[in-house]
Parts: structure tokens; C-alpha cells; sequence
């Protein structure tokens, strides 16, 4: 029987009066004259498509079928797809990108939404949100506050114990910075914990004191944890941990994708965490993909178990994949607490802190690179860079295996030796791509020559290594826009210049923010650009990057973003 009808003949027929590439027109007849059950889901048409595939960069036309990219061509090649039943989404020359990836990132935790949020910008302001707090909570139990940021208040100065103090001596009281390195207590937290003038700091950890030796509530790294075992805390049943957790996501995933963003490494991933994407998925409440990175650290750590249940990379879906395992080295950029080889300036004595020693670093990679999974260690300064490389080279040369690209977290403070051990190695670093721009006031503490050589993305990509882009938030906000403008103006919000050296292209940036970023995680096969057979995620935008005003890139508005064919934003 004759299976063609009336409507494919005619179909068919005109194609074969429209001017078609050679190499597309076979591809495009034979899609034409298909059985509606193979048809695509969806025909993107009249759009200014940047396709981060090299074979191809442009296009002004892709099809949709079954959550992948089917064909990428011009809309008049494609138009003859175009049928009674087939979605078409008219882009109408908007700018279309391939889904945005954020290679580090610490999305979704529970105090997102139930901490007291201290992004407020005084001291005041900290106060009064934390006394709400207090009136609803009976003595003796935490306070709680999130997302403070020291060099963003209008007072001019640090928080301190004694600010602290004024919002209760009744309750122990922390604010955390949003770099997740140091926090603030007051004087009944201290009373608690059993830390006085005189209490040695620990390994790894600082209390800061004043000139006449006074704690000033700023507490650093590792010498936190006394105050986990101290105080009154909420109980909550494993039914609610775990509701808190999976909104926590939920809250988040339409966040992410507002912002375009298609595909976030988690980069601080535990048990709870683990259930939670779970959960979200279950729910349809994940709408972004989600790269989980256990955290190694610790006995009886995620990572643990899932070594000992002969898990490692890759174990996952297409929306929910185990990661790197994630180890920490040093401290943090933005609180100006990573260890370098080189002082802070103003700061004759102090080279920043070290979380874990060499012997550490080599047992731990050791163990994980053995049993196949990648690796990705927390190191900003070139310290702490140079310990995480000696661990690498030493694992590559004694087992050494193909395509690992164990990862270097932030990798903040390089130079041209350390950056040729990265090249040498296939490691992948991870530097900050909003900081430049949103933590501008913090590099003073740097100076002009260390700056040079932070966030090296120019640096990078000249010595042929892929490296993506990462928020890191809650230290560095998510929004890729912002991180645009900030790697290709490498000017902060006050409009001063930090390290011009590193610009990159918007060609480069846009590289940067999809293929690199899959290329980070092993996905390079199914993400990063919009070729065929590669998953159907991408974002349509208000404008133009590369005809935007480089100063005016973070107001670019995401109109929609796409998973897997399906509309989640917009």
C-alpha cells in the first residue's frame, strides 16, 4: 500500500524547488516525507543562534526531537518541517545560546529559605532582622544568619562580637559569611564553646583577636567546629529534614533557570542533598541538571559510601549524575583568608591558612583517583595549588589513566609555572567568573600583581586549557550575565579595572559558560553546544551579546530557558 499521502507528496514536492546546501537538502527531504510519528517536537525558527560548535557557529534554525537537537541549519532550510501539529517557537531574531553551565556552585541548601538572611548592607539592618528572630526563639538556641558580606556595609567597618551581643546574651549568635569560611559569634556562643583570650588556635582555623589579644567574634576555617556541639538546636523528624531539604532545591531550580542557567555542579553535596535532587526530580520540581560532588571530607562522609558501594563519576541520569568527589585545601578569595606565598597587603604576617596538609592532599587523591573517579580539590592560592599539582602529577605517573581532568576548585592566584603543571596534567580549573565584578572592593587586599594573575581566564585559554566558568555562590552571585561582563571588562561595579590582562572575548566567554563547562564534568558528547543529537537545552535572550555594550552585558534579560525541549523559564 501506498504509504505517501497527499499532504507529504506536496511536501516533498517543494522542497525540490527550494534552494538547499547539498549537504542538508537529503537530510531535510527525507524528514519531510517521514511518518508523522518521527516528525520533531519542535521547529526553533528566525533566530540568531550561537551554537558554541565549532563546525558551525551560527544558525538561524534547529529542530527538536525527543529532547535532543535534531537539525541545525538556516530557517529557510528548515521552514519545509514546519507541519499542521508540529510546535513551532518563532525566536523572531532573538539571540539563542546553548544552556548556560555553572561548573561550581552551592545551590539550594535549607537556610536559603529559613536563616536569617544578613545581605543587608548595615550593621543596623543585620541587627534588627536578627532580633525578629530572637522574639520567636526560646533562649539558649542558635541564631542564625546567612549570606553577610564584611566589606559590603555602609558603617564603614567589620561586624563584631559586641554587635552581636546587642541582639542577645541569652541566645548564641552566628552570622556567616556568604564565602562559607568565616563567621561571626557573640559572647554566650564563645561562653559556650569554652573559647577564651586564652584558647590556642587549632590546626587549620583562627580566632581573631585585636591588638590587646580580645576576640572580636570572627572566627576562621576550621576552628569553627567546637561550636557544632554547643547550644540548643530545632529537632526536626527525618520527614521534615527532608521536606526542608527537597524546597530547598525546588526554591533554588527556578532560580537557576531564570537566570539561564541549564546545568549546575553542586560542588558540597551530602546525604540529605543527595535525597533532596531525588526528591525535586520525583516531584518535577528539578528543572535544571544537576552535577552532584560529594564532599570527601570527614569519616562517614557521602563519598564514603558510595565508594563503598563501588560507586564513582558518571553514576547518575541525564538530569541527576554523580560528580568529582570535593576536597578543600585552603581558604577563601573573598574573605581573603587562602594561603599564598606572598602576604596580604597590610599584612606583613599573615599568608592565609591551609585545611589540609600535603600528606592529606596525596591520600586522599590517591584513594579516589585509584577507584576511578575524578577529583576536584578547593584551592585558591598558588600554595595550595602547587600542593593539589604535586598530588595530581604524582597519581598520573604512578597509575596513570586516560581523560581524568581532576579539577582544581577556584584556582585563584596562578603564575606561568603552575599554569604549564595544569596544562601538563588535564586538570581543569574552576576560577570565580562573577568576582571581578562584584567583590571589586576586596582586592585591595591583593594588590595590582597578584590581581594579574587571579581568575586567569585569558591566561587559560592561551595555554589550550577549556576552562569554565563557576559562581561558587553564595560567595559570588549565579547570574552568567553578570559573569560576562565581569571576565570580558574585568571591572568591578565602581568601574575600577582589576588584572585587564585576563579579558576574554564575548566568543570566548560564551565558550567559557557552555562547552567548557561541559567539557568540566565528562559531557561533552551530550551538552555545551546546540549540535545534533546533544540535549535540547538553550536560552533565548533580550539582546545580543555580541552587540551589547560590554559595560551593560549583566542587563541582558533571559526571555526563556529550555530543558530537554521543555520551556521552564519564561
Amino acid at each position: 500500500m501506498n504509504r505517501w499521502s497527499r499532504r507529504r507528496f506536496l511536501a516533498a514536492s517543494a522542497l525540490a524547488s527550494t534552494t538547499l546546501p547539498v549537504s542538508l537538502w537529503p537530510e531535510v527531504a527525507r524528514a519531510a516525507a517521514t511518518v508523522d510519528a518521527d516528525l520533531p517536537d519542535m521547529v526553533v525558527l528566525n533566530a540568531r543562534i550561537f551554537t558554541s560548535d565549532p563546525s558551525r557557529p551560527t544558525a538561524t534554525a534547529f529542530t527538536i526531537r525527543q529532547g535532543r537537537i535534531g537539525l541545525v541549519g538556516s530557517t529557510d532550510e528548515l521552514a519545509p518541517l514546519v507541519r499542521k501539529g508540529v510546535p513551532v517557537f518563532d525566536a523572531s531574531g532573538h539571540a539563542i545560546l546553548p544552556g548556560l553551565i555553572d561548573a561550581h556552585c552551592h545551590p539550594g541548601d535549607p537556610e536559603e529559605l529559613y536563616d536569617v538572611h544578613c545581605d543587608l548592607g548595615s550593621i543596623n539592618a543585620i541587627q534588627e532582622a536578627l532580633r525578629a528572630r530572637v522574639a520567636e526563639t526560646p533562649p539558649g538556641y542558635w541564631i542564625r544568619g546567612f549570606k553577610f558580606d564584611d566589606t559590603k556595609l555602609v558603617d564603614g567597618r567589620r561586624l563584631s562580637r559586641r554587635d552581636l551581643d546587642a541582639v542577645s546574651r541569652e541566645h548564641p549568635v552566628r552570622v556567616d559569611h556568604r564565602g562559607g569560611h568565616t563567621t561571626w559569634f557573640n559572647s554566650k556562643a564563645f561562653e559556650l564553646a569554652g573559647i577564651s583570650r586564652d584558647t590556642a588556635d587549632p590546626p587549620h582555623g583562627r580566632y581573631v583577636r585585636d591588638d590587646q589579644g580580645e576576640l572580636q567574634g570572627l572566627v576562621a576555617e576550621d576552628a569553627r567546629t567546637v561550636f557544632e556541639s554547643v547550644g540548643l538546636r530545632p529537632k526536626f523528624t527525618p520527614e521534615q529534614r527532608r521536606e526542608r531539604a527537597r524546597a530547598g532545591v525546588a526554591y533554588m531550580s527556578k532560580k537557576l533557570v531564570a537566570a539561564g542557567l541549564t546545568t549546575v555542579h553542586d560542588a558540597w553535596v551530602d546525604s540529605d542533598k543527595l535525597r533532596a535532587y531525588q526528591d525535586a526530580r520525583d516531584t518535577g520540581e528539578l528543572l535544571h541538571r544537576a552535577v552532584a560532588m560529594p564532599y570527601g571530607m570527614g569519616a562517614g562522609s557521602t563519598y564514603s559510601h558510595l565508594l563503598e558501594g563501588g560507586a564513582r563519576t558518571g553514576l547518575g541520569d541525564p538530569f541527576l549524575r554523580i560528580g568529582a568527589v570535593k576536597f578543600s585545601a585552603d581558604g577563601s578569595a573573598s574573605e581573603r583568608t587562602m594561603r599564598m606565598s606572598t602576604p596580604y597587603e597590610g599584612r606583613p604576617g599573615d599568608f592565609g591558612l591551609l585545611t589540609m596538609d600535603q600528606a592529606d592532599i596525596h591520600a586522599a587523591v590517591e584513594q579516589a583517583h585509584r577507584q576511578g573517579w575524578q577529583v576536584a580539590i578547593h584551592a585558591n592560592g598558588d600554595v595550595a595549588i602547587d600542593m593539589v599539582l604535586q598530588a595530581y602529577e604524582r597519581v598520573l605517573k604512578l597509575w596513570p589513566r586516560a581523560e581524568c581532568r581532576h579539577r582544581l576548585e577556584h584556582c585563584t592566584l596562578v603564575n606561568p609555572s603552575l599554569i604549564d603543571r595544569i596544562k601538563a596534567t588535564g586538570s581543569i580549573p574552576t576560577p570565580f567568573w562573577t568576582y571581578v565584578y562584584y567583590h571589586g572592593e576586596k582586592w585591595r587586599e591583593y594588590g595590582d600583581e597578584k590581581v594579574r594573575w587571579m581568575f586567569a581566564h585569558r591566561s587559560f585559554l592561551d595555554a589550550g586549557i577549556p576552562v569554565p566558568g563557576a559562581s561558587d555562590y553564595t560567595p559570588g552571585p549565579f547570574d552568567p550575565m553578570m559573569a560576562l561582563q565581569s571576565m570580558v571588562t574585568r571591572t568591578d561595579y565602581t568601574g575600577r579595572v582589576w588584572g585587564a590582562e585576563q579579558r576574554v572575548s564575548v566568543p570566548e566567554a560564551l565558550r567559557i559558560a557552555t562547552a567548557n563547562g561541559a567539557w568540566a564534568s565528562h559531557e561533552e558528547n551530550v551538552k555545551g553546544s546546540i549540535s545534533r543529537g546533544k540535549y535540547a537545552d538553550f536560552v533565548v535572550l533580550d539582546q545580543d551579546p555580541h552587540q551589547t555594550n560590554p559595560f551593560h552585558l549583566k542587563d541582558i534579560r533571559v526571555l526563556r530557558t529550555y530543558v530537554d525541549g521543555k520551556l521552564v523559564h519564561g
